[in-house]
This record gives C-alpha cells, structure tokens and sequence, in this order.
C-alpha cells in the first residue's frame, strides 16, 4: 500500500494563509468589534479549531489581538514617537525589552567588501517554520546577513533573493546550523541569548537600520519621526527606502514604522503579516 506523505511546510503555509484571512477580516470589521463566531466562520473553522490555529500563530488570542490593532490605538501610540527614540538615544538603545537588546555587534561590512558583493564568504542557509509563516535564515561566520519570509511555493525564489543581496558569496545548504536561531530570533524574553549580524548596504542605510533598532518593541514610530532621528527631517521618502531594504526583517524592526496617519502601510512580506507582528510585541509588552 503507497503512502502519501505530507509536507509539514505545506500545511504551516496553509494554516498562516487562514490567519491573514482572519487578520484582514479583523481589520475591515474592528469597529463594530465581532465575535469570535463570526471571525471563525469568515474562514470556514469552528471557534475552538480557529482559537487554537490563530493564537499558535499570533502568540495572543483574537480578542486581543482586536483590542491592540485599531487605528485608533496607533494614533495613539504616534503621539509618544519623539519620546520614544529622544529616550532611545538617551540610553544608547531603547530600554527595557527584548528584540531591540539582541545584538552585542552588528558589523556592516567594509566599502572594499561591499564593492565586491561576498566574494569569498560562504553563506550558510536554511528555512525554517516560525510563528509567522515560514522564513529563510542566512548566516556568515560574523552574523545573520539575511532573514526573508517564505511565500506559499516561494521557496526558489526566496533563495534568489538571497544569492542577489550576496551575488558573489557561495550558498551552502546547513539547515542544522541555522535552525537554533530561530528560536532566538522569534523569542521576546529576556533569557535569549545575544545575536549578530553582519550586514551589507550603503552608509545611510546602516544608519536608518541602527535607528530601527532603537525602537522598543511593542511600539510604533511614523516615517516622518525616523527621518528626525537620524538627522534627515527632509527626506522621509528616503528613510522609506531604507527601511523597505532591511535585509533581517523581525531582528532590525521596520514592522514597527507606520504612516503618521495611524494607516499601518505596506510591508514586503504582506500587511497582514505586518499586524500580526505587530499584535504580537503589543500583547506581550502589556504582560
């Protein structure tokens, strides 16, 4: 008798794709605030089935997840975004928390590295499944140079990314090397342990990058106040580019920079992805 074997990555593609189903429909219904019925049914799941898949993807259940992300509560948080990174320079990161804390380096590299694009460096990868969908990790001897989210059958082309941001380094396949720090990556306790990354872009770059990391998880800041905060009040479209080419999304937090207008904005990886993040650092800075 054959046997059809499945692939668990498969179904980890499947279940996320239900979560940003509920996620937007969250998002289009959270003024008349609806019941978790009626959340479920919009993605064909009982309660108890849709209560289990989302709070095992989010980190935190769907009512408070409806209770973090109104646009509203953004507006909100906007308001403290010049105390938030005046005080995250004041005490050379951001405080108390966990992400922005992870790194005791981030090495850029060289003019002369950056011109040769990995030459000579051997990048080791793998993909992984984490509480956000599935993700490719790269790493060097120096520090993670790449974190990319994993589309449903993207695979191929997630690792095309990978070999474009790095076009002369040799890609090895090491699942086993990269695979324990997924558990670091996406752990907001105090307990994990310290990460570096080592990282290719232009000097501007890295400086809009190390102000991200600035900012404490569990809040938001508009592009217009990053823009501030590295000296450049004029060139928030710039700053927007930078942000937008963060080669390690989760570690460096662009997630976490939203329109002053309280919209959340686009993200590489899919808005509703974005929110869940979002959702996510929010609950569990409340605890």
């Amino acid at each position: 008798m054959e046997m059809t074997m499945v692939d668990p990555y498969e179904e980890l593609s499947e279940d996320y794709q239900r979560v940003e189903q509920a996620i937007r429909f969250l998002e289009q219904n959270y003024r008349r605030q609806p019941e978790l019925k009626e959340v479920a049914e919009s993605i064909h799941l009982s309660e108890y089935h849709f209560q289990r898949l989302f709070t095992r993807w989010v980190g935190i259940s769907p009512k408070r997840f409806l209770q973090f992300l109104t646009k509203e509560n953004a507006k909100a948080m906007l308001e403290n975004s010049h105390g938030i990174l005046e005080a995250a320079y004041n005490s050379g990161l951001s405080g108390p928390g966990r992400l922005h804390d992870l790194f005791v380096a981030t090495e850029a590299v060289t003019p002369g590295e950056f011109k040769h694009k990995g030459a000579g460096l051997t990048i080791r990868y793998g993909s992984h499944p984490n509480p956000f969908g599935q993700c490719l990790v790269g790493v060097t001897g120096r520090g993670i140079c790449h974190l990319a989210f994993v589309q449903p059958g993207g695979g191929s082309q997630a690792l095309a990314e990978l070999q474009k941001a790095w076009p002369e380094a040799s890609l090895v396949e090491d699942s086993q090397a990269t695979r324990p720090l997924i558990g670091q990556i996406f752990n907001l306790s105090e307990q994990a342990g310290p990460l570096g990354l080592h990282l290719c872009g232009t000097n501007f770059q890295i400086k809009v990058w190390e102000a991200l990391l600035r900012i404490p998880p569990g809040t938001v800041v508009s592009y217009e106040d990053l823009a501030v905060s590295v000296g450049m009040p004029y060139a928030a479209r710039a700053v927007g580019h930078a942000v937008a080419s963060n080669p390690v999304p989760v570690l460096i937090p662009c997630h976490r920079v939203i329109r002053k207008t309280g919209e959340f904005g686009g993200y590489h990886w899919g808005a509703a992805r974005k929110k869940a993040m979002l959702g996510w650092e929010m609950a569990y800075s409340q605890v």
